[in-house]
């Protein structure tokens, strides 16, 4: 019978991409993990693993018991879970995981509320990316993903249920000098010659808003820099570097040397989600969060940022 912790360690080997790098994840030892892979090999009776000079690769046989594997630990963490819920809300965990707006917005004041009201149930969050965050969903690191879908392509996975919080808009962010700062509000086609700071992955919610939305108003945007941190990217706005789309959940800290103005018309959104696994169980403890999450979503939603704009 394939022992349940070396499927864990052989899933951490194959995403991680070495021994080395599984051990660390892991908090083993090199020599450690090299010999819990042995033995799985042993169990299955198969090579799992082709070591070489330039790191390890997955055999088939590998990839397909790492697919298994993903299943196999996820029901065992919903089995945990269950077995958790059976003293309702009064005791077990949650697991969060949140991309960074949401994780120092929205993911702070439900945790609070939470622990007011359901003091004995353990709740932890992780910092993770949105693809990231439904990776983690899947294998059963988390109970809940905070996740993030542009307003026009809705994240569509068997795998995931979708639990909407609020629809987070999008306002563009301009050095203090810029010679359109003192307008309330702007055209995106009279930014058509501007430098843009987007994000780093193509596949950012954000990033194609702004693609989408520069190509709404007839034009493709410059890209000057790209990052993933809105409190750098108001740097490199204040130092003139570009200009740059920036998300409503984004704006609890704006700098002095940087405006935020609102578009004509209709703005950008992104939609901020709260994710469970499909079919999988759901505790009370995880049930009794995502009532917050939603709860909270739509005071932030509601939330006039009139101060921040003026700024």
């Amino acid at each position: 019978m394939l022992d349940v912790k070396r499927l864990r360690v052989l899933r951490e080997v194959a995403a991680r991409g070495s021994f080395s790098a599984a051990a660390d994840a892991l908090a083993y030892t090199q020599s450690a993990v090299s010999q819990q892979i042995a033995a799985l090999e042993r169990e299955a009776g198969t090579v799992l693993v082709d070591r070489n000079a330039r790191g390890v690769r997955l055999t088939e046989a590998g990839r397909a018991l790492v697919r298994h594997a993903d299943v196999i630990l996820a029901r065992l963490a919903d089995a945990e879970a269950e077995l958790d819920a059976i003293a309702g809300v009064r005791g077990g965990r949650v697991r969060l995981v949140s991309f960074p707006t949401a994780g120092a917005t929205i993911a702070p004041r439900a945790i609070g509320r939470f622990r007011e009201r359901h003091p004995g149930v353990e709740v932890t969050l992780a910092p993770r990316e949105p693809d990231e965050g439904l990776e983690c969903l899947k294998s059963g690191e988390c109970d809940i993903a905070l996740t993030v879908e542009a307003g026009f392509d809705r994240i569509c996975d068997k795998a995931i249920d979708r639990h909407p919080l609020l629809d987070d808009p999008m306002y563009v962010c301009l050095p203090a000098n810029h010679p359109a700062a003192g307008k309330a509000r702007l055209r995106l086609k009279d930014l058509a010659d501007e430098a843009w700071i987007m994000g780093v992955t193509a596949t950012c919610p954000d990033g194609q808003i702004l693609q989408r939305a520069c190509q709404g108003a007839g034009f493709e945007p410059r890209l000057a820099f790209q990052s993933d941190d809105y409190v750098a990217i108001q740097g490199f706005v204040a130092a003139g570097v570009g200009v740059c789309f920036i998300p409503d959940l984004a704006l609890v800290a704006v700098r002095e040397d940087v405006v935020i103005r609102q578009l004509e018309g209709r703005a950008p959104v992104r939609h901020i989600l709260a994710a469970t696994l499909a079919g999988g169980f759901v505790s009370p403890a995880a049930a009794a969060m995502l009532d917050i999450l939603v709860e909270v979503g739509g005071e932030f939603e509601a939330t006039n940022r009139s101060l921040a704009m003026a700024g």
